[in-house]
């Protein structure tokens, strides 16, 4: 066989600009952000390596794990940490950040935006109103948010946000990217501790200053991942990104509705405040719903919270009725009780948005 081998294509300075418009339009910022080569992990840590340094008080928000997590790397740099710290069935107030911020001055606020592992979803446009009336710097991990809940950057102030694709945009989970506004980018390069040639190293992957476009691909932006999560972006604005967001917002309020019809309460307190993304059940004597494994997009607590809640994750692909209906019947296999007043109350939420 005389087959002509091509081996495998890098990634074009064409394909990298495309990724970075895109994403900059799906965040409403005129700054490209930051490609980021793995998980968002990655870019979460890098963050607040860049950021922390002694001398600097943060005000770090705690609703869940993963903001405990960043304030303890937060620490790590020698950074003074302030915890505003709720139980994870809550959501931070803004009268909590402002409080915490006029008594402590610090120089920024840090907080997670959606709750994928408790299920809510702290009031970000709040919060940042806040910070930009102290003149502060935010912080944003906004990984599960975007693509489920509205973040506008430039129109709230965001100085840092680090987005994920494996969520709400239903892309891979192997690049990730950071938004980091003019301001942001002066309080990375004011701090001598944030690292340099590092991969941890936000300064080293800064845009130039008068917008020209690189004339390399950066060497370590994985290709394959940087492709499928065009494709992602490219189906969000396809689907358009307000749609997307109903998508999920239709999503949770028909999972709660049908959780309450098995006479079970939702996780969080505050329905104001329940995550698009993924509604936690509160699982306290019901033996039957304690399960170890994932089962469809059912998934039992993680950490601490194993045993006190499930998790349905509707977000994503799974961000419709028929993922919803599935996951309903699931809980209402476990409790051994019969599903179908369950999903007359799933279908009724979007039969009623299909007739508007």
């Amino acid at each position: 066989m005389n087959r002509e081998y091509k081996g495998f294509v890098p990634l074009s300075l064409s394909e990298f600009d495309t990724l970075t418009q895109l994403l900059s339009r799906l965040l409403s910022t005129q700054h490209p952000p930051v490609i980021i080569p793995g998980e968002a992990i990655l870019g979460i840590e890098a963050v607040a390596a860049g950021i922390a340094a002694p001398g600097r008080t943060f005000v770090n928000v705690v609703t869940g794990p993963y903001g405990t997590l960043f304030g303890k790397w937060l620490e790590r740099s020698g950074a003074t940490v302030v915890e505003v710290k709720v139980p994870f069935d809550e959501v931070v107030t803004a009268e909590e950040i402002a409080e915490a911020i006029e008594r402590f001055n610090p120089c920024a606020v840090s907080f997670v935006q959606a709750e994928v592992v408790t299920g809510g979803s702290n009031p970000a446009k709040e919060i940042c109103r806040i910070a930009r009336d102290f003149n502060i710097i935010t912080v944003t991990d906004s990984v599960s948010a975007v693509g489920g809940e509205a973040l506008l950057i430039d129109e709230w102030g965001v100085d840092f946000a680090i987005i994920g694709a494996q969520k709400a945009l239903a892309g891979p989970n192997g690049v990730s990217a950071v938004s980091i506004s003019p301001r942001g980018w002066e309080f990375l390069s004011s701090n001598e501790y944030a690292p340099r040639n590092s991969i941890l190293s936000l300064l080293d992957l800064k845009p130039s200053r008068n917008g020209a476009e690189p004339l390399r691909v950066p060497y370590n932006i994985p290709t394959l991942e940087a492709r499928a999560l065009i494709q992602a972006l490219n189906r969000i604005e396809e689907e358009g990104l307000e749609q997307v967001i109903k998508r999920h917002e239709l999503a949770a309020a028909s999972t709660v509705a049908g959780i309450k019809a098995l006479g079970l309460d939702p996780w969080q307190k505050d329905s104001r405040h329940f995550s698009t993304l993924t509604t936690t059940v509160r699982i306290a004597g019901e033996q039957n719903l304690h399960i170890d494994q994932p089962i469809g997009i059912v998934a039992p607590g993680d950490g601490d919270l194993f045993g006190q809640l499930l998790r349905i994750n509707h977000f994503g692909a799974d961000a419709n009725q028929q993922s919803v209906e599935e996951a309903i019947s699931t809980l209402a296999q476990l409790l051994k009780k019969d599903p179908d007043l369950a999903l007359q109350a799933v279908q009724l939420i979007w039969e009623n948005e299909h007739d508007k």
